[in-house]
């Protein structure tokens, strides 16, 4: 096993090898909605590219998720066909959010390197998708809390 200050190096390459691998800009949390994100996760034992919905308001939080839902055929159909949408999602921190998420099909570890280019690919292939996603629909998602 890692110390920890071994496993946040390990972290820190893991991020720069992807950004220098893939240099782009992502729309992540610049997506004009209050709690409303995109992100990579890589953890020790796996990876996804996750939409978290973190409003502060409770039911912008549902009336976002519920609008989400109303579009989930069109997501899956066109965009991100292994996409799950999870509206009790477990944070390690034990916070619940809502979550929808495309998760790395087969093993990883961010401690493993050899893992590590494939889930590059993986990241960049379904980020671009949900981007995709996002920018023809963004008003209508926008409708939910507006």
């Amino acid at each position: 096993m890692f110390s920890k200050e071994e496993a946040a190096t390990i972290r820190k390459e893991f991020w720069i090898a992807f950004g220098k691998s893939f240099p782009r800009k992502w729309i992540k949390y610049n997506t004009q909605i209050k709690g409303f994100s995109f992100k990579f996760v890589a953890e020790r034992k796996q990876a996804m590219v996750v939409l978290d919905i973190e409003h502060p308001d409770e039911i912008n939080n549902e009336l976002l998720f519920e609008q989400l839902q109303s579009l989930k055929s069109i997501l899956e159909q066109d965009y991100l066909s292994e996409v799950i949408f999870n509206e009790e999602y477990l944070l390690e921190s034990g916070k619940i959010i809502r979550r929808i998420f495309v998760q790395y099909p087969t093993k990883f570890s961010i401690y493993n390197k050899d893992t590590w280019r494939e889930c590059f690919v993986f990241f960049v292939e379904n980020m671009t998708q949900f981007e995709l996603f996002f920018n023809e629909y963004e008003d209508y998602i926008k409708q939910a809390i507006n």
